[in-house]
C-alpha cells in the first residue's frame, strides 16, 4: 500500500475529482479522504509524475514534506469541522485537534503559525466566517440558525466576529449585490 497526501482537497467534489484522475491512470485506491489517498499498490515514478501533473491542473498538489503534511491535515480537520461536522465540537478546539491528529497541540500550533503566518484559531475563525457568508448568500437560514449551526454562543458573538473579520455586519453583507466570498484554499 502507498499513502499520498494531497494539498487543497477540501470537499467531497475534490474527492470525486481525485478519484476520477486515479481511475484514468489505472491507480486503484483503497480509500480516499480529504487530503489523503491510500493506493492498493506502490505507483511508479512515471505514474506519480503523471498524477502530479493531473492534480496540479485541478488545483491540487502532492505533499512529501512532513511539516506540510501536518499543516494540510490541520486545515482539512478544521474545514471538515466547519462544513461537515457542524455540532461535533464538544470540547475546545485545541483538544479536538490534538485528539484527531494524535499530536501535542502546542507543537501543532507553533508549526501552523510558523508555516502559515496565522494562528490556528484565526484560520478556524476565517473558515467559519466564510461559511457564514455562504449561508447568508443562500438566504435559507436566519442569523440565529446560522449561529447555532456554527456553534456561536449567540447571534451577538457571531455578528461581532463577522464585523471584526469582514468590516461589515451580517445584515449589511446580506444586502450587498457583490458577494465577497473567498475560496477555501485562498484563506
Amino acid at each position: 500500500m502507498m499513502k499520498l497526501s494531497i494539498k487543497n482537497m477540501v470537499c467531497n467534489r475534490c474527492i470525486t475529482a481525485v478519484e476520477l484522475e486515479l481511475e484514468k491512470l489505472e491507480l486503484h485506491a483503497v480509500s480516499i479522504t480529504l487530503g489523503e489517498v491510500e493506493l492498493e499498490t506502490e505507483c511508479s515514478e512515471i505514474q506519480k509524475n503523471d498524477l502530479l501533473k493531473r492534480l496540479r491542473s485541478l488545483g491540487f498538489d502532492l505533499i512529501d514534506d512532513k511539516k506540510n503534511i501536518t499543516i494540510e491535515r490541520i486545515k482539512t480537520v478544521l474545514i471538515d469541522l466547519v462544513y461537515n461536522k457542524n455540532n461535533v465540537l464538544n470540547s475546545n478546539l485545541s483538544d479536538y485537534l490534538a485528539n484527531d491528529l494524535a499530536q501535542d497541540y502546542s507543537a501543532l500550533s507553533n508549526l501552523f503559525s510558523e508555516i502559515e503566518g496565522i494562528t490556528i484559531e484565526r484560520y478556524f475563525i476565517a473558515q467559519k466566517i466564510e461559511r457564514v457568508k455562504e449561508l447568508l448568500t443562500y438566504d435559507e437560514l436566519t442569523l440565529s440558525e446560522i449561529a447555532i449551526q456554527l456553534q456561536y454562543s449567540n447571534v451577538a458573538h457571531l455578528s461581532n466576529q463577522f464585523k471584526k473579520t469582514t468590516g461589515f455586519t451580517p445584515t449589511y453583507f446580506k444586502q450587498l449585490k457583490v458577494k465577497t466570498r473567498k475560496q477555501i484554499d485562498d484563506l
